[in-house]
């Protein structure tokens, strides 16, 4: 759903009124925003747009891990939701509120930084951190998932800190949009001639001996991890096989893209100093 005029991205406090605004009218939809920087963005930072539809992604199932209180917004019930990637979700059945409540975030988020987890706002005059927005709805009650961003690069990792990694590029480095923060991977194109080739691998009776060049030059640690786990069970069930190694380096990119590092002690402690700061 893109605007009518042609304007870029913008995250803000007028972004959650539309967003609510639709599922008003439209209750049985999701709908949500790309985020308007770079890196974490998506593809089409030009045109302000929305993305929705009548479906329940993962996300949208995942319990909360916490909860916690916004003295600011007695009526914002708020949770930390149990996902891979760092994220606050409010519930009300005042829109006006939530929408107020969320944008209270969103300004304090634009501006916190955390060295110990290599989280800064900004570079000189340059931002870094933004939010991924989901609304639904519940009966009366609305409901706003926002998923902290932040796109800034260092030397180790040029594609972005909290992005997919080297170690996974060979699966996906494309920017990390709206439908995969939800849990579907959009995967690019040419997996699907590499994957047909590791699965013709997989088949022989020297994986590693059949695998083409694209699979040595690209995919060449994971083809063989993938050979190597092999077993004559899984040599009559390929396509499940290998798409579950897809499925496990994907879950593994949601660990690089989580703000406040992964989910270790470390990361938990991080996030919950940026809870405290609202509450």
């Amino acid at each position: 759903m893109f605007k009518g005029e042609h304007e870029p991205m913008s995250i803000t406090k007028k972004t959650f009124e539309r967003l609510l605004s639709f599922i008003y009218i439209y209750p049985h939809y999701f709908i949500g925003s790309n985020a308007d920087l770079p890196i974490v963005g998506g593809s089409i930072l030009s045109h302000d747009h929305f993305q929705g539809g009548a479906h329940e992604f993962p996300m949208a199932k995942a319990k909360l891990e916490d909860v916690f209180s916004l003295s600011a917004f007695p009526n914002v019930r708020a949770g930390i939701v149990k996902w891979p990637m760092s994220v606050i979700r409010l519930r009300s059945s005042d829109r006006q509120t939530l929408a107020d409540a969320a944008d209270f975030i969103l300004n304090e988020w634009k501006m916190y930084s955390d060295e110990e987890v290599e989280l800064l706002a900004h570079t000189g005059e340059t931002p870094h951190n933004t939010i991924t927005p989901i609304a639904r709805r519940h009966g009366d009650d609305y409901e706003l998932d926002l998923v902290l961003r932040n796109n800034r690069t260092n030397k180790q990792h040029p594609d972005g800190i909290f992005h997919p990694h080297e170690e996974v590029h060979h699966i996906k480095k494309e920017n990390i949009g709206l439908i995969e923060v939800m849990g579907l991977a959009v995967l690019p194109g040419r997996l699907a001639e590499e994957l047909s080739q590791l699965k013709e691998a997989l088949l022989s009776q020297n994986p590693l001996k059949k695998s083409k060049p694209v699979l040595l030059s690209r995919n060449t640690k994971h083809g063989q991890s993938v050979c190597l786990k092999r077993t004559p069970l899984q040599r009559r069930i390929q396509k499940p096989f290998y798409k579950k190694e897809v499925g496990m380096i994907f879950f593994l990119e949601f660990s690089h893209r989580r703000v406040c590092l992964k989910k270790t002690e470390q990361g938990k402690t991080a996030f919950k100093r940026f809870i405290h700061t609202l509450i």
